[in-house]
């Protein structure tokens, strides 16, 4: 199906007209007995698309339901290359453009919306470098993947932000990202998970109450649009 003109009430997918062509997604509505329920979108990002990452991912999921219970809709969405998302990787250039292109869409149909961005591994790094562009008013980076990209000249945001890494990481560096969280110029909120690998293996429960915890204190007053 084409893009729909507003949020699907219903679990969708579709194909939406990005940059260089079909950019696939599915989106979910809040849960339905959040005390928030719509109040705002929440955009996920997945990991590496060369090292198997989709939006499939069993950690964008676990984002994904964490966020839906706190009230928001949900958008996940293939980068280029991946499902049937037309182009080839672009090393988080073309992606960036890729994310821009979906958070246009929500606030097409829904004007004013409120938007946090989330993503998990190469994902947190496309959605933390373009959080500031793209006005989120609230970031969620797990996993990010510090020392494998450069995280050194992106413009950080300003809104409230969630970083959640585990200590046993196999895939990046827990201390790399823990001294880059101290050495920055503004102060997210940082979770440790001890005991936990790269993929959160048998801590996804664990995972999903760090992000309802941390993120419960800035869902949108009920004043604020949605």
């Amino acid at each position: 199906m084409n893009a729909p003109d507003s949020f699907p009430a219903e679990p969708s997918t579709f194909l939406l007209d990005g940059p260089v062509g079909a950019i696939e997604v599915a989106t979910e509505p809040a849960h339905p007995k959040s005390h928030a329920n719509g109040c705002g979108i929440a955009v996920i990002c997945h990991p590496h698309p060369l090292h198997g990452g989709t939006m499939h991912n069993k950690v964008v999921t676990i984002i994904e339901r964490s966020v839906r219970e706190l009230g928001f809709d949900t958008v996940r969405f293939n980068f280029r290359g991946i499902g049937k998302s037309v182009g080839e990787f672009d090393e988080g250039d073309g992606e960036s453009d890729d994310l821009a292109a979906i958070v246009e869409w929500a606030r097409q149909v829904r004007p004013g919306v409120v938007i946090w961005l989330a993503g998990f591994s190469f994902g947190s790094y496309v959605a933390l470098r373009n959080a500031k562009s793209l006005d989120a008013d609230a970031l969620i980076t797990i996993a990010p993947p510090v020392g494998r990209w450069k995280f050194d000249s992106i413009e950080l945001p300003d809104c409230p932000w969630l970083v959640v890494q585990g200590e046993e990481d196999e895939v990046v560096d827990p201390e790399l990202v823990f001294d880059w969280v101290g050495a920055l110029s503004v102060s997210p909120q940082l979770v440790r998970m001890p005991e936990t690998s790269h993929f959160f293996h048998r801590r996804l429960m664990d995972l999903r109450g760090a992000i309802k915890n941390a993120m419960r204190a800035h869902l949108p007053k009920p004043s604020d649009p949605a």
